[in-house]
């Protein structure tokens, strides 16, 4: 099949060249992008095979498992399309390279959190993983490849994966793609299955459109054509970084006048909605809250200041660093709230959280704001009891341990769990509001009220409750930016 391409940034001459027709896929990183993006892909294309690899065997079993409330992330939707689509094309396996030496095009999804260490510590994103993915590749490799950055990188990273593949192979021909995902958890399957966009960046030359083109197909089969967004491979890889910079610097700003909000009586909430309808601004990303999670707002934002500062860009990297430091501001101002109103002390006080995961509909707790306000608030000794519908005792344990400088015994001393929130909540000081989970509204806040010591506290850090109904009870309640 022929395809004529012409790069969008230059006056090149149209190319005309053969295209692959892709019918085996490999997914290296059986995660959050992973897992769903291959399922989706796979229930699309349903002559396409295609396999997510992972050197997790116990996450490779919960793929697999029968049960399909026993898959490793949870997301609405998800365990249809697994469950359509899982044993006819979409397998999941821990034989990395028979998958690679199947496949003629390799997504790479592999974890890229932030430096702990070297240079770029707490700010550049660890590449080690990515790299490991690419001698993989390039050990195995038989036949020539497709390779898609499906991870967030650093604009560039590309550079690095193709000379590793290029210098270090068995003389097979590779093409790089940049294809970012832009998935908000909770609605992953539904921005999946009609995304804003479909980004996909590759080298302007005749083989790099081919190869775009192959993926443009892959993409095709339900996405419009119209939607499929091509260019080249470092205005993909930047995009997705710059696009995280602008949705998470949205929260810090309406964050930043949530503050003033509440010094000077105004409701954020009025705010927001007077200035969501200038068309210009939207509605969107303008909830006023305890500050943003997630495994990419934080990680993206300081890759790209420190991106910035390498390149000597120091008023570029300002800025943006004020988004973080503004989300740090909220998250330490929501829990120091708690402290003060709670008579400067909470020492041996019970506080009954709603919510650990960063956000409703996932049970994806990275960089939860529930963490810090936990750490902050046990630094004071104070008894954290938490309810969430779909994180796990042993995941909020093991983010606290991560996080706190205390011993693992420490913080297992003063954070406890609760499968019944009826039962987290009694006898409670204070209840926070950490996630929007929407059962959290519909529970019979009378009886909560009774059962709580007086007087009866609420910090609703995600706006999610009916503050005048709480008040009406009896509550003391507190919400972001009223």
């Amino acid at each position: 099949m022929s395809v004529e391409t012409t790069s969008p940034t230059t006056n090149q001459q149209p190319a005309t060249t053969i295209h692959k027709k892709i019918k085996s896929i490999c997914c290296i990183g059986a995660g959050y992008v992973g897992g769903p993006t291959m399922s989706v892909i796979a229930q699309k294309n349903p002559d396409i095979k295609v396999t997510v690899v992972d050197l997790n065997e116990q996450r490779i079993a919960d793929w697999n498992d029968a049960d399909l409330s026993k898959l490793p992330i949870f997301e609405p939707g998800l365990d249809a399309v697994v469950e359509e689509a899982r044993g006819r094309n979409l397998f999941f396996s821990t034989d990395v390279n028979q998958a690679i030496a199947e496949a003629d095009m390799i997504f790479i999804s592999v974890n890229t959190p932030t430096k702990t260490y070297g240079a770029g510590k707490g700010m550049a994103a660890d590449l080690k993983y990515v790299e490991l993915c690419a001698r993989q590749i390039a050990e195995v490799a038989t036949s020539d490849k497709i390779v898609v950055e499906k991870s967030t990188l650093p604009v560039k990273t590309a550079q690095a994966i193709k000379s590793i593949l290029d210098n270090t192979g068995n003389g097979v021909k590779f093409q790089i793609l940049s294809n970012p995902e832009f998935l908000a958890e909770g609605t992953a399957m539904t921005d999946l299955a009609n995304p804003d966009r479909v980004l996909i960046g590759g080298d302007q030359t005749p083989e790099g459109k081919a190869a775009i083109q192959s993926l443009v197909d892959v993409y095709g089969a339900w996405v419009p054509q119209a939607q499929i967004i091509t260019t080249n491979l470092w205005s993909s890889e930047l995009s997705k970084l710059v696009a995280n910079a602008f949705l998470a610097q949205r929260v810090s700003s309406i964050n930043a006048i949530s503050e003033l909000c509440e010094a000077t009586q105004a409701n954020v909430e009025e705010v927001a909605r007077a200035i969501g309808m200038d068309s210009r601004i939207g509605p969107k990303f303008l909830k006023a809250s305890v500050g943003f999670g997630g495994s990419c707002f934080q990680k993206d934002i300081l890759n790209l200041v420190y991106i910035s500062k390498s390149l000597g860009l120091n008023e570029v990297a300002d800025y943006w660093e004020q988004v973080i430091i503004m989300n740090n501001h909220q998250r330490d101002r929501f829990a120091n709230n708690i402290v003060s109103t709670l008579y400067n002390t909470v020492s041996g006080k019970k506080i009954a959280f709603l919510g650990w995961a960063f956000k409703k509909d996932t049970n994806d707790t990275r960089e939860s704001a529930a963490i810090y306000v936990a750490d902050r608030l046990i630094d004071e000794q104070a008894q954290i009891y938490v309810y969430d519908p779909k994180v796990s005792a042993k995941q909020m344990q093991a983010d606290l341990n991560y996080l706190s400088t205390r011993t693992e015994t420490e913080n297992a001393k003063y954070l406890q769990t609760q499968t019944d929130p009826y039962k987290a909540v009694e006898g409670a000081h204070a209840i926070a509001v950490l996630t929007e989970w929407d059962e959290f509204k519909s529970y019979d806040w009378q009886k909560i009220y009774d059962n709580m010591s007086k007087p009866a506290f609420v910090f609703d850090g995600r706006n999610v409750l009916n503050q005048e109904a709480l008040e009406a009870i009896g509550f003391q309640v507190q919400s972001i930016g009223k």
